[in-house]
Order: C-alpha cells, then sequence, then structure tokens
C-alpha cells in the first residue's frame, strides 16, 4: 500500500487559483516545495559553468523567481559560498560569482550529479496539476468531431464510435487495412483536445531529476490560444517552472521496446528522461503498428489499459527504487492484423471500443480523389478516374483506401513535371503512376505505357 505524502505549501499554491493555468509564482523557497540545499546547487553549477552572472540571467536559466533567487543567494553570500561581483543601480543589476570555496563544492556537486538545468517542481506538486487538468479537460462535441473529419469521408458509425470514445474516455482499437488511413485518424483525434496544460521542465523524485518537458511533444500555444489567456496586469506571473502548452499527442510505432516505457538514463545531463506515457500525460498516446513490436501486443496493451484505468503508471530510478508516476491521459491503438489474430478475448474485453477503419464509399473517394487533383495543381478528369476505379482497382482487386489518391495524384505530377508537360489525368498517366506503386514480378516494363483498355 502507498503512503500519502503529507501536503505541501506549493499544493496549496495549486488550488489558490483554480481558475488559473499555471501556479503561482512562488514568492520564498518554502512555496517552491523544494528544499534549499537542492536551489542552492542548482545555482552554484550554474556560476560555476557560466561564471559571473547578472540576477536575471540565473532565472532564466533556472527558471526560478527573482524572489527565491535572492533568499537563496543571501544564504550563500552569508556562507561565502558566492558574493556580489558587481552592483548597479537597479535591485536587478546585480552579478554574482562563486568564492574560492563555493567553486570547490560546485566542482565536486557537479561531480556527483551533473545537472544544472531548470529547476524542478515536486511529485506531489505535478501529481496535483496533472489531476487539476484531466477536471479542467473540456470534453469535445459531436460538433467538433464533424467539423474535424469533415473531409476525411468517415462512415457515420465510425464517427459516432470514435465521437463516443473520445468524449468518454475509454481506450479504443483501430483496425483496419494497411493504408486506410488508421494511423492519420489517430493523429487528427489529438485535434479535438482543447485547452492549454502545464507541462513542468522537470521533477525531482528524492535526489534525481526527471525531465519531463519535450519541446517536440509539448508545443507552445497558437497565436489565437495564446491571447485568451494573457494574464491580467494586476495578476501575478505564473511560476516558470512550468511550461503552458497545447494537449500533446505522442505517437508510438513498431520500433517500441518493453525499456523504453520506463524512465532513460540521461548520463551526460545526469538526469532521467520521461517515458512516453509520462510525457502524454492530459494528452493523447498512439501505440501505431500494434503487433510489430517486440513487446508481445497483449502485455503491451495490458500494461497501457492498466495504467490508464488506475491512473498511474510505476517507475524505475537506478537502484531499484519504484514510485508510482501520475498517468491520465486518452489512449489509441491501431493496427492492420485482425483483432482476433492479434488479442485475445481477454485483452480485447479491456479495450473500449474497437473500432473498424475500412476502405471508402466509391463516391468518397471519387470526392477525395478530385481534392487531391486540385489541391497538387493537376488537370481532372472524369472518365480518367472511370478509369482507374473500374479497370485498375478492379483488375487487381485492390481496395479503395485512403492513401492512394494523395499517391497517384502525386506520381501523376512527377511524370509530367519531369517530362516538362502539364500534369493531367489520362488512363495513360494513371496507368503509368499505378505501374510505379505496386510490384509485380511477372510485370514487364514496355517503353510507353498505355492503358489497358482502348
Amino acid at each position: 500500500m502507498l503512503a500519502l505524502e503529507p501536503p505541501s505549501p506549493y499544493a496549496r499554491l495549486l488550488d489558490a487559483e483554480p481558475e488559473s493555468l499555471l501556479p503561482q509564482q512562488p514568492k520564498s523557497v518554502r512555496d517552491t516545495g523544494l528544499p534549499q540545499q537542492l536551489i542552492v546547487e542548482l545555482i552554484a553549477k550554474a556560476l560555476y559553468l557560466g561564471g559571473k552572472s547578472h540576477l536575471p540571467v540565473l532565472t532564466t536559466r533556472l527558471h526560478l523567481s527573482i524572489n527565491v533567487l535572492r533568499e537563496v543567494l543571501d544564504f550563500m553570500v552569508a556562507e561565502h559560498v558566492a558574493e556580489v561581483a558587481w552592483r548597479g543601480d537597479s535591485d536587478l543589476d546585480v552579478q554574482y560569482q562563486l568564492t574560492g570555496a563555493g567553486k570547490q563544492r560546485a566542482s565536486a556537486w557537479l561531480e556527483r550529479s551533473p545537472y544544472a538545468g531548470a529547476a524542478p517542481v515536486t511529485l506531489e506538486a505535478y501529481r496535483a496539476m496533472v489531476e487539476r487538468q484531466v477536471l479542467q479537460a473540456p470534453q469535445p462535441a459531436a460538433d467538433d468531431l464533424a467539423a474535424e473529419f469533415a473531409d476525411d469521408f468517415l462512415a457515420p458509425p465510425v464517427q459516432r464510435m470514435l465521437g463516443a470514445a473520445m468524449h468518454a474516455g475509454r481506450s479504443m482499437l483501430l483496425y483496419g487495412p494497411s493504408g486506410g488511413g488508421k494511423s492519420l485518424l489517430a493523429r487528427r483525434l489529438g485535434g479535438l483536445l482543447q485547452g492549454l496544460v502545464a507541462v513542468p521542465h522537470a521533477l525531482v523524485v528524492g535526489q534525481d531529476i526527471v525531465q519531463v518537458y519535450d519541446a517536440a511533444v509539448h508545443r507552445a500555444p497558437s497565436p489565437r490560444q495564446a491571447r485568451m489567456v494573457q494574464p491580467s496586469p494586476e495578476r501575478r506571473s505564473g511560476d516558470p517552472r512550468w511550461v503552458l502548452c497545447q494537449r500533446p499527442v505522442v505517437a508510438l510505432d513498431g520500433a517500441l521496446e518493453a525499456q523504453m516505457l520506463d524512465l532513460q538514463p540521461d548520463a551526460a545531463n545526469g538526469c532521467y528522461c520521461a517515458p512516453p506515457q509520462l510525457k502524454a500525460n492530459n494528452g493523447l498516446l498512439i501505440v501505431d503498428d500494434l503487433g510489430r513490436q517486440r513487446v508481445p501486443a497483449a502485455e503491451l496493451l495490458n500494461r497501457f489499459v492498466q495504467a490508464q484505468e488506475t491512473g498511474r503508471s510505476v517507475l524505475s530510478l537506478a537502484g531499484g527504487y519504484h514510485f508510482p508516476a501520475p498517468c491520465r491521459l486518452r489512449l489509441v491503438f491501431a493496427t492492420s492484423q485482425t483483432p482476433s489474430s492479434l488479442l485475445d478475448e481477454a485483452a480485447l474485453r479491456r479495450v473500449g471500443y474497437k473500432i473498424p477503419v475500412g476502405a471508402l464509399s466509391a463516391a468518397s473517394y471519387r470526392t477525395l480523389f478530385r481534392q487531391q487533383c486540385i489541391s497538387m495543381g493537376v488537370a481532372y478528369d472524369e472518365a480518367a478516374l472511370r478509369y482507374l476505379l473500374d479497370e485498375l482497382h478492379a483488375g487487381a482487386g485492390l481496395p479503395l483506401l485512403a492513401c492512394y489518391p494523395r499517391e497517384i495524384v502525386g506520381r501523376v505530377g512527377d511524370f509530367a513535371a519531369y517530362l516538362g508537360e502539364p500534369a493531367r489525368l489520362s488512363p495513360a498517366s494513371l496507368e503509368q503512376a499505378w505501374v510505379s506503386m505496386f510490384a509485380d514480378d511477372g510485370a514487364r516494363v514496355d517503353d510507353d505505357v498505355e492503358p489497358r483498355i482502348a
């Protein structure tokens, strides 16, 4: 049974302004929830590596407020670890440097742990923020889904299943033939996640630092979102240890291995890198190509579904210390294999929604094909498209998958550009594109590719 941690002053700060997206800026070391010694070491490392530094520079580097830095630097000066190197006319125009003894201490601290990045937040504060942001998450409505997938030609039953699963926050398995658009559809579901979330630069767990913020995953607010969350002049600024981001979308593919789901040691930077499920908190986690990973599909599914159901993921530090981290996310699996061949009945029962994503109707395929011609500047021809459907697709027995129109039209454009001709649909240009797409061991490439019918 897990022991409950006592509430900290920082946890109370999270509750102080429920309408605010970022926690309030700490006024003191106590408000940060961090041990003073940890902040002392971070400042000393920054001064050791960067040399004499202005107070605003330290604020930017360590993501700590001026008030907190002044409190700790006053202590360091009193302890003869640091000293004022230069003082200007304003309170901010101050430079600090390490004393000789301070340099020796900083060197020892760096040798023990080379981490010299942003000040972390506590695991307790992170848990509280993740739970708060779960409650603040807007639920996607039917109109939101219809708008997001207006051009994807989803069958109404599929749209309704996607919407119900997203609204309920339940896991889903998208299955169907390769090229049917499952991967793109899964990523597009991230567009239904509205609102912004606060993500910490790093966490402190015991004596260890876990880096959470990842610029490749945690995208900055759009200009419109940024305008909507501008703080009023009288409101205090937020805690700089947190970054305001769009809700994250993390996609894992067939290269996923079991060890990638735990903390990854980063010896060079003296910290751990967060696993994907931690980075995806308050967002969407996609496991694409389920069944191609080196982890058995049922094991992978059960691990993620259990973490989603319990709201926590157990992570491991070096030395065997385990701790529960929050795991509050939406979960999507996608596979080209049949569900029954991939997962047993018990595993399938754990998935909230099983959603087939198959071929398009002929009408939807035609519409999508015309759209691709317009977007790529290829002259459209209805008779040529009939040839594609009636002869090429039907002759090869290939379904009308969503991936084909863009690929075929793109190749028509490629050949036209190479020959210096206007790009236009014709039976010959479509046949040429088709032959270049599909391998046929018995095929013969003639000097001039002619259509199969007049």
